[in-house]
């Protein structure tokens, strides 16, 4: 007798034969899947409504509403019409399984039928159930992802053109210090669409197996030290002081540039809603088999429905920072790719007004 097992799907079984019925739970309990049960037509439209099962098995010769038209009308319906239907029917005829086949079907089982096949059937269409789902979620992620991209390359470039052409026109104009003002803004512009290009070739190549993991014995302290010195002229244009209080070596199991990658990212993160004045730290700390490594600001922070919205495509949305600065969230994204590639963990906390602090974990 086999172990019981979670469901691990749901199949609506529609029937008029008592026999048949019994037969099929029976088997298909015993590999975990949840039954539902319709004896005509009509019951079965009801249930597959009100179950929304996984698949349906379907008789064809049933009082009443007879198979084909059941297939007909579930597959008319918004609610239904995406569930594999499998005819099992003691008709044989090619004609009966052509038939079949152009009502909605997209199996055919002649009785009387092998339990084992119909449950290689079974699995075969859920499987294919699945990666279509999963297709379909991922041309979803695709098209919010380049929706993303092609707004906010706009914004970014935007300002570029702009200040260049200015420059042009004003540098005899104006004393240094509005000339200073435009060149630091395209400066700006120059650094974010960088930034975003770095982003976007990283997580394309991860998302295409492409990008080497090549994990080693690392020196955090000097990895944190040599992302943070990136950011100097940054932090001095926008008057933000950046505080390394990583002074203990510590070291990790991990790739330094996928590590350098996320202190990067959430570094530039904290920059970019940190005010004038406002401070941003690291800081690290042992727990168990891994070290956590904490970046921390004084800046704007977020509303819990915000944090919600972070590490993924389908919310993600452009917010501008506090001189202006425009993102994609895409950073945040790829921060949550690589610590779960090298098996760790990122989360977060903020206040709206006081900050928000970063933390990811990296065994050692």
């Amino acid at each position: 007798m086999n172990e019981e097992k979670e469901p691990t799907a749901t199949v609506l079984l529609v029937d008029d034969t008592p026999t048949n019925l019994s037969v099929l739970i029976d088997y298909l309990n015993e590999f975990g899947f949840e039954i539902l049960i319709a004896v005509d037509g009509e019951g079965a439209l009801t249930a597959a409504r009100a179950g929304n099962p996984d698949l349906i098995l379907l008789d064809i010769m049933m009082p009443g509403m007879d198979g084909y038209e059941t297939c007909k009308r579930l597959k008319e319906d918004p609610l239904t019409k995406e569930i594999p239907i499998i005819f099992i029917s003691a008709l044989s005829e090619s004609m009966d399984k052509v038939k079949g086949f152009s009502s909605g079907g997209v199996d055919y089982i002649t009785k009387p039928f092998q339990q084992d096949e119909v449950l290689a059937r079974i699995n075969t269409h859920l499987t294919l159930q699945q990666q279509k789902k999963e297709l379909a979620e991922l041309n979803t992620t695709k098209d919010k992802f380049f929706s993303i991209i092609s707004h906010d390359m706009r914004g970014i470039f935007t300002p570029i053109v702009g200040s260049s052409d200015l420059i042009k026109r004003m540098v005899t104009k104006y004393e240094d210090d509005r000339l200073k003002k435009f060149t630091n803004n395209l400066s700006t512009s120059v650094r974010n669409a960088l930034k975003l290009f770095e982003n976007l070739l990283d997580w394309s190549r991860l998302q295409q197996g492409r990008m080497t993991f090549e994990p080693k014995k690392l020196s955090l302290t000097e990895l944190v030290s040599q992302t943070v010195d990136l950011f100097s002229e940054h932090q001095k244009t926008k008057n933000i002081q950046i505080v390394n209080n990583i002074i203990e070596i510590y070291h990790v199991s991990g790739d330094a540039n996928m590590i350098k990658t996320i202190i990067r990212n959430l570094v530039s993160n904290a920059l970019k809603f940190t005010h004038s004045g406002g401070t941003i730290t690291i800081n690290a700390k042992k727990k168990e088999e891994f070290i956590e490594i904490a970046v921390s600001d004084s800046g704007v922070g977020m509303t819990s429905e915000k944090l919600n919205e972070l590490f993924t495509l389908q919310k993600s949305k452009s917010n501008k920072g506090t001189d202006g600065e425009r993102g994609t969230g895409l950073g945040l994204i790829l921060c949550k790719d690589f610590v779960e590639k090298h098996g760790g963990k990122i989360w977060v906390n903020s206040i709206v007004g006081k900050g928000t602090t970063f933390e990811f974990s990296l065994p050692e």
